[in-house]
Order: C-alpha cells, then sequence, then structure tokens
C-alpha cells in the first residue's frame, strides 16, 4: 500500500505559527475596520446632528420619504418639525427624517 500513497513525515525543526503574528493580523484587521467603517460613519452622524441643529422657521427641506417643504414650526420641547407641503398641507416629522436643507426658492422652481 505504501507503494501507491506517499508517507507523509514531519519536516525536522518545523516551528508552529506563533501568537505575534496572530496579534499583528488582528491588528490590521482592526485598523481596516476602523477607517473603512467606523469613521465613516461617525462622520456621516455628526453632519447630519450639525444639519438638525441648524434648522431653521423658513428652510426648503427634503425629507427621507421624498417630501420637499418649508419649515413652518419646529418645536424645541420635542425633536418634531412642521412642514407646509403646500398652501393645504401641512404634515408633522421627527427632525431625524430631514435629510437636507435646499436652497431657498427650490419649491418655486419645480
Amino acid at each position: 500500500m505504501g507503494f501507491f500513497i506517499s508517507q507523509a513525515h514531519a519536516a525536522d525543526g518545523a516551528t508552529q505559527g506563533g501568537g505575534f503574528e496572530m496579534l499583528i493580523m488582528l491588528a490590521m484587521f482592526a485598523a481596516i475596520f476602523y477607517f473603512m467603517i467606523y469613521r465613516p460613519q461617525n462622520k456621516r452622524v455628526k453632519e447630519h446632528k450639525a444639519l438638525m441643529s441648524a434648522m431653521a422657521k423658513g428652510d426648503e427641506v427634503l425629507t427621507s420619504g421624498g417630501l420637499i417643504g418649508k419649515i413652518t414650526k419646529i418645536a424645541d420641547d420635542n425633536d418634531y418639525v412642521a412642514i407646509a407641503l403646500n398652501d393645504n398641507n401641512e404634515v408633522i416629522i421627527k427632525k431625524d427624517y430631514v435629510t437636507a436643507v435646499l436652497p431657498k426658492g427650490t419649491l418655486k422652481s419645480l
């Protein structure tokens, strides 16, 4: 049977992989995770919080649902905003759902 199957022998002086290489590999993965996922997400969150705090009455905004309107009321005690879609319709949404503040005159150009 030894004729068809070669015998496996352990190499002389073979060393097992140490823990130091594994630590370096884990550190590299942590750095990649930080710079590719965590850091850009934190940047987006900071920008959105700055956007929410900078909103004022009369700003034209775009919501995550696709609605475009003008802010008529901002509640200071809670996180809700009243947006006038046109002269007859007004909706109340959370500030979190405002995705962008549009330039003045955007509603008239539509």
